[in-house]
């Protein structure tokens, strides 16, 4: 499997067609999660046409300097040939990938894996974050986090601005299209990001949500407004939909502003997008439940650091979790290689899901409590 990875999915060999809406998902996995109202989110969907999985014929090649030359020259020689194992194959597909602003998030990492696999790469990154993002992608400061294992850079086919709060421009209340910081763009709602998707390219076979958005999200639930409520509902809970967090189902104090509502929505919708999807379309729906990372948008909660502790100091595996991790996680769920799962929240957080108290709790000072030793 390839050493770096992808979270929000799956829709794994298509045809580069637009066909009926009855032949969209035949003989397909999808891997998003969505409340069904979000209309808009399934017009993006719905520019996937899939087909049959074909049989995966690439694996990834460390760049190591522990191979000698003999060595690297036999493997590059025999790249393009089928290799015994289980390795992703994702070459001819196209995947979006909403929710890349940075090069430090799970959705960079959910990219970088799909690239790795040989997915074509498309990304949707929140408008008023656009400009700087794509001044430091064209100067060349991503580029030591473009590499791939094959030593090649990850190459972004196109970046499209995007603000998933809003359908279509009618949503659009003044005071945002007013909003300096959304100047100079255009076309950046959900129904005409997806209109524009299908215009450039027809279709797409990998449809990644990691997007997660609550103005309020530093405020107590209680104390949040309707408005920043519904927000965090419609951005973090729409069509297409690859992760999830644990405030889904545990309380997990100042994950405010509707964000845990939003979480707990997610999962209940793939639940059910998973048995209506796979029985009209075939379509597999599943989402990540990933574990903190100090990644820019985590930061707005205020407490990462100190989550990212928690988490060293009481999971299972006693590590801080890489977004390479999730992407790795959800390269395989983007592939024919999880053809029989559908309907779950997938953990990937060093286990912390599975336990019921902080052992790290004075309370446990007397006991033998296994630790690290690594």
């Amino acid at each position: 499997m390839a050493a770096s990875a992808a979270p929000v999915l799956q829709m794994a060999a298509a045809k580069p067609c637009i066909s009926s809406q009855r032949h969209l998902f035949g003989g397909a996995a999808a891997f998003f999660s969505a409340e069904p109202r979000r209309s808009s989110w399934s017009k993006l969907a719905s520019a996937c046409h899939i087909s049959s999985s074909q049989p995966f014929q690439r694996c990834f090649l460390s760049s190591s300097s522990k191979f000698d030359k003999g060595g690297i020259k036999a493997m590059a020689e025999s790249s393009d040939k089928p290799l015994a194992g289980l390795p992703i194959d994702l070459r001819g597909k196209r995947a979006f990938i909403a929710g890349v602003a940075d090069d430090n998030g799970y959705g960079w990492a959910i990219a970088k894996s799909l690239a790795a696999a040989g997915a074509e790469i498309l990304v949707g990154t929140w408008v008023p974050a656009l400009n700087i993002f794509e001044t430091s992608l064209r100067r060349g400061k991503f580029d030591e986090s473009r590499v791939l294992p094959d030593g090649s850079l990850m190459e972004i086919t196109k970046v499209y601005p995007l603000d998933a709060v809003f359908d279509s421009p009618e949503d659009v209340p003044e005071d945002v299209k007013a909003n300096k910081r959304y100047a100079g763009s255009s076309k950046w709602t959900v129904k005409e990001v997806a209109e524009t998707v299908k215009e450039d390219f027809g279709s797409i076979d990998i449809l990644v949500h990691s997007l997660a958005n609550g103005p309020e999200v530093t405020k107590p639930l209680l104390e949040t407004s309707r408005y920043g409520y519904l927000a965090a509902i419609s951005a973090s809970s729409g069509a297409s939909l690859s992760l999830t967090y644990i405030a889904s189902e545990r309380i997990i104090p100042g994950y405010g502003g509707g964000m845990s509502s939003a979480k707990a929505a997610l999962e209940s919708d793939t639940k059910v997008l998973a048995f209506e999807a796979g029985r009209k379309h075939r379509v597999r729906v599943n989402t990540i439940s990933a574990g903190p990372l100090r990644s820019r948008a985590a930061k707005a909660i205020g407490f990462i650091d100190m989550m990212i502790d928690y988490s060293i100091a009481n999971a299972p595996l006693q590590k801080e979790l890489s977004a390479e991790e999730v992407g790795n996680a959800a390269a395989f769920l983007a592939s024919p290689l999880a053809s029989a799962i559908t309907g779950a929240v997938v953990y990937v957080d060093n286990g912390l899901n599975a336990m019921g108290v902080g052992v790290d709790s004075p309370v446990f000072d007397t006991l033998n409590i296994p630790k690290d030793e690594h």
